[in-house]
């Protein structure tokens, strides 16, 4: 389904019509459930993250800017929930780890063991999911949803030198680690 029609349906559903936003998430659904599950490694933080993107869209939309598209718009919003997923993660974490070392008790393991099927994806997901944050998600925006770095800024709202420079980072590190893993792919 394009932008177009998305628009279409998604104004439907915003003047009640349950079965347009039914479409409209199952057009989408998957590619937002992938971006975050690039991201972010629990299973169930995942979902949550996931049934926000779409609260955030169904009340939001009256601040859409239908000259834009789509789901440039619905991958910002994806984008900045996990960035305050991460924050609140990142709080939780350090308190359970304060209590951890208060109780001396075992490190809780915070993966997910089997996000990607097959195991081709799953060693290149391994690879990305070890890149810092910030050069995850610009790696996420360009190679697997195929947006320019200028996008890729607008989206973060960051100057492009910063994502460029992110981006560059991004390929060495993969590049560096792939070699060390003896893989012959490389990293365009």
């Amino acid at each position: 389904m394009n932008d177009k029609e998305l628009i279409l349906w998604l104004e439907k559903a915003a003047i009640g019509d349950e079965s347009a936003f039914q479409l409209v998430y199952q057009a989408t659904h998957q590619d937002v459930y992938r971006t975050v599950a690039f991201l972010v490694n629990n299973k169930q933080d995942i979902e949550e993250i996931v049934n926000e993107v779409y609260m955030h869209m169904w009340r939001s939309y009256h601040k859409y800017d239908t000259n834009r598209p789509f789901r440039f718009w619905l991958h910002g919003i994806t984008i900045r929930l996990v960035q305050d997923w991460k924050r609140k993660t990142w709080r939780r974490i350090r308190l359970f780890e304060r209590n951890r070392q208060m109780t001396c008790e075992q490190p809780f393991d915070w993966t997910d063991k089997a996000v990607l099927q097959s195991e081709m994806q799953h060693e290149l997901f391994s690879l990305v999911r070890q890149l810092s944050y910030k050069l995850r998600v610009v790696v996420i925006l360009h190679y697997f949803h195929d947006y320019n770095l200028e996008e890729i800024a607008d989206m973060l709202q960051i100057p492009v030198g910063t994502v460029k420079s992110r981006h560059h980072l991004a390929r060495k590190e993969l590049r560096k680690r792939i070699e060390m893993t003896g893989g012959d792919a490389y990293v365009h």
